[in-house]
């Protein structure tokens, strides 16, 4: 499941960084470099430490209203690390190794942060390609994620853009086909 396509990489904190927007074609193959996936704790896997216990546990709440409502599934994700790979590739495998989203219809987001690597990006599977296109995926981390992040203020910025996903998911026309 997951047949995922690139949609953005931004940097964090010191502004936006260059990234290969043809990612999905990568080759998976695990290298030296690479690190073992993480494990899916749940909706959300904080294993940067960047999220207090609340915000962790109404994020949870959120998503799981999300997929209650829509089928979609949303998982926000926080690295420590990308251990030398891209944000795109750690995107890809995290996407198809954790089966994020329905395998019939590719409805799984993942919002990722790797603050130390100042990275951040938006993958979604080709169910939801429609629903958060490119240049929307853009305008969400641009404008709403980046200026909390360049105020410091990481958990705000995570919470904002879980939130702008979940709200432009709701106003996908798919929100009906995918119930």
């Amino acid at each position: 499941m997951f047949p995922l396509r690139a949609v953005l990489c931004a940097g964090l904190l010191a502004g936006l960084l260059g990234c290969d927007a043809h990612a999905s074609g990568e080759s998976l193959a695990r290298t030296e470099e690479s690190a073992d996936l993480p494990p899916l704790t749940g909706r959300v896997v904080d294993n940067a430490n960047l999220l207090s216990v609340r915000t962790e546990a109404a994020l949870t709440t959120k998503l799981a209203a999300l997929e209650g409502r829509r089928t979609d599934q949303l998982v926000v994700v926080t690295l420590p690390s990308l251990h030398g790979n891209t944000i795109e590739r750690v995107g890809l495998r995290l996407g198809r190794g954790w089966g994020i989203g329905q395998v019939d219809k590719n409805n799984g987001v993942l919002l990722i942060i790797a603050p130390n690597e100042r990275k951040v990006r938006i993958e979604v599977g080709t169910g939801l390609e429609s629903a958060i296109e490119d240049h929307e995926a853009a305008r969400m981390i641009e404008t709403i994620m980046l200026p909390s992040f360049h105020a410091g203020a990481l958990e705000s910025g995570i919470v904002a853009g879980a939130d702008a996903i979940i709200a432009e998911l709701d106003r996908s026309p798919l929100a009906e086909a995918n119930r």
